[in-house]
């Protein structure tokens, strides 16, 4: 007899879910971090996923680790990616990519909310139909762009007004 979660589950939903039952390793085989990292939809390509592992960027249980390791249920996985730290706990193996929502279901989501985005417009975005920037306009968003880079608005040598 169906339990009352069976009769409730949508079609497309139980069909993603044998989809991922499918997708996951037989008895006894491992799933690689690189790859299960990518299945899971924490970064976009495979190729990606061993870049992070050797660059450092993923450790599992606190350690570095190499794309090849063997990841099982219950490690807890950082990587670093785009900026952000993902801390997640391995619910699941599986070695081909599924949809968002059955990836989902493959771990356990730890990570700190994402900062807010600024809600200040984009440095150096003028309005349409203003017309061509004068000079003093150029400088101007030249000089909120040092600002707002890298370098902090230090400026190469050549831009500084000379003294007549």
């Amino acid at each position: 007899m169906a339990s009352q979660d069976d009769r409730d589950v949508d079609p497309k939903t139980a069909a993603a879910v044998a989809a991922a039952e499918a997708a996951g390793p037989a008895s006894g085989e491992t799933v690689r971090i690189d790859s299960w990292i990518w299945a899971v939809r924490l970064v976009k390509t495979r190729s990606l996923g061993a870049t992070a592992c050797r660059g450092g960027h993923v450790r599992v249980n606190g350690e570095r680790v190499k794309p090849a390791y063997s990841v099982r249920v219950g490690d807890e996985v950082r990587l670093r990616h785009e900026g952000r730290e993902r801390i997640v706990v391995v619910k699941r193996l599986i070695r081909k990519r599924v949809g968002a929502p059955i990836a989902v279901q493959c771990y356990v989501d730890n990570s700190p909310p994402p900062p807010p985005r600024e809600a200040v417009a984009p440095i150096g975005i003028r309005d349409r139909g203003t017309g061509r920037p004068t000079k003093r306009d150029r400088r101007e968003l030249e000089r909120l762009r040092d600002l707002g880079g890298p370098g902090g608005g230090a400026g190469s040598p050549g831009d500084r007004p000379r003294g007549r």
